[in-house]
């Protein structure tokens, strides 16, 4: 025999389910949420209209852009979750390392703008040493050698985009080569 409380546990269990299926489909219903994908362009995040970047929009050397991706065929810019932000600089190709030099684009290497030690934006720049800096926390990352963390709080690199260039312009090879956000231990 079933009693009240069986039935409320039951009505708020399914009342659960839909509403996780609900943020499930909106979220994979709005392009503009979901990750990169291969053949995105970049656009500068203060462009208005957006307009696909260029390696030559990029000072070698930096200062970097902050980019988002954009489905050339749509125009919809990926801009509805921060951790599609990217960070892009423009290094002389014989100072990449390792992996980083597949990466580029023609010296351009774009990483997520998110810190994985507690969520901020890496928005700092050290042009002396070409390096990343969040400023909640200073960490340091460079870009030379896959955003590798060389000092601060943060454990891990910054998650790379892997870029090519398509009809002049900076496009989205692959995914984010790890996971973006936090990232705990």
């Amino acid at each position: 025999m079933s009693t009240r409380r069986d039935f409320l546990t039951v009505a708020s269990i399914v009342g659960l389910e839909a509403v996780a299926e609900t943020v499930a489909n909106s979220a994979v219903a709005d392009p503009a949420s979901e990750r990169p994908k291969e053949g995105d362009v970049l656009v500068s995040v203060d462009a208005v209209p957006p307009v696909a970047l260029e390696p030559k929009d990029l000072p070698e050397g930096g200062p970097p852009i902050r980019a988002w991706p954009m489905d050339p065929a749509s125009n919809v810019v990926r801009s509805r979750s921060r951790l599609n932000r990217v960070v892009l600089v423009r290094l002389d190709s014989s100072t990449l390392v390792g992996p980083t030099k597949d990466r580029a684009a023609e010296g351009v290497v774009a990483y997520t703008a998110i810190c994985p030690h507690a969520g901020c934006e890496v928005s700092g720049w050290q042009p002396e040493q070409k390096i990343f800096e969040c400023s909640c926390h200073y960490s340091h990352y460079n870009p030379r050698e896959g955003a590798a963390v060389m000092g601060g709080p943060a454990t891990r690199p910054l998650a790379a985009l892997p870029l090519k260039i398509a009809e002049g312009k900076l496009v989205v090879a692959k995914p984010f080569t790890g996971r973006v956000g936090i990232i705990s231990d």
